[in-house]
């Protein structure tokens, strides 16, 4: 099975998920660094549709000035747009595998889909 995670290797949540995949047998895993690889709007709609969530309940407010901005109320194609251009506004990690897509908080939810 191949699984892609989206990577912030200075968040803890992210390095516990993908020691999961790592350590899964038969898991093929493709890191992306999104802060150094940001992923597309058009990306991040996809895999939010497929993780069934909105663009807002995957953007990362701790630390951020998302709040400030008005992005959680903000509409999908503007909470898109910045966080193509500014990824740290990426909750994470996300990731996709044949079997679907989840925002892996905790990072026991990866479990789901492989």
């Amino acid at each position: 099975m191949k699984a892609t995670i989206w990577h912030n290797p200075n968040c803890g949540t992210s390095r516990k998920t993908l020691a999961i995949l790592e350590e899964t047998p038969g898991v093929e895993v493709t890191v992306v660094e999104y802060l150094k690889s940001p992923p597309s709007a058009d990306k991040l709609a996809q895999l939010y549709r497929d993780a069934g969530l909105t663009p807002q309940q995957g953007l990362r407010t701790r630390g951020t000035d998302a709040e400030d901005r008005g992005l959680p109320t903000a509409s999908d194609a503007a909470v898109l747009a910045a966080m193509a251009s500014e990824p740290i506004l990426i909750e994470r990690p996300l990731v996709e595998t044949d079997k679907g897509v989840r925002l892996c908080r905790p990072q026991d939810k990866v479990h789901e889909i492989l």
